[in-house]
């Protein structure tokens, strides 16, 4: 299964290589249809087993836990905090997922620039959207930052929407990263460096 977005990409690609070789042979249709079979590849959407837990936290995207950084007194969150950075490669599934589940009570998209993710300042300088998600319990925000190569961010849900936890929200489109900022009440389970799945893998958990 794929998402919906990447069958221009997937039908475009193999249409191309239908008239390359129908024209000029089949040998100009090998390209077009390799690159067909990657964004069949890259636009996947599986199926994941969520943890059924309100006390924990999941990854929001699949990919490489690029640095764990303090943040003070965030202005959705309103406490001392931690920001988990993801970094994904072109290779990673890139539906993002909420790592709680909660109401959508902040959304804010902001312009910039397209540095690579693994960039140090791409969370400030980069085109991102923001969703601050609430439950009575948690603050939480998670935020899609595009890259170099990721041109477009994905978003298929809006202020006041409901999310359960690992509940697909979005994607961006190819190579990025994703911020989550969970409150210290919030003890971070992943280090810099760990690989994690989207939905799946935890991220934090709620102390006590």
């Amino acid at each position: 299964m794929i998402v919906r977005e990447g069958y221009p990409f997937v039908l475009g690609s193999f249409a191309i290589a239908v008239v390359l070789g129908a024209w000029l042979g089949s040998a100009w249709a090998i390209f077009p249809s390799v690159l067909g079979s990657y964004f069949i590849y890259f636009f996947r959407n599986p199926e994941r087993e969520v943890p059924q837990d309100d006390s924990v936290l999941v990854a929001p995207a699949d990919g490489k836990v690029m640095d764990i950084v303090p943040v003070e007194d965030d202005e959705f969150v309103k406490e001392s905090a931690n920001k988990v950075i993801i970094f994904m490669s072109v290779f990673d599934v890139h539906v993002n997922r909420s790592p709680m589940s909660g109401e959508i009570t902040c959304q804010r998209y902001s312009c910039g620039h397209f540095h690579p993710a693994f960039d140090d300042n791409v969370g400030a300088e980069n085109e991102r959207h923001l969703l601050g998600i609430s439950n009575g319990r948690l603050r939480i925000t998670v935020t899609q930052i595009a890259g170099l190569l990721a041109r477009r961010i994905v978003s298929w849900v809006t202020l006041d929407d409901h999310l359960e936890q690992g509940q697909r929200y979005g994607l961006i489109k190819f190579g990025s990263c994703a911020e989550v900022v969970m409150p210290k009440s919030v003890e971070v389970t992943v280090k810099k460096g760990d690989k994690v799945i989207g939905g799946v893998t935890i991220i934090g958990r709620i102390k006590g």
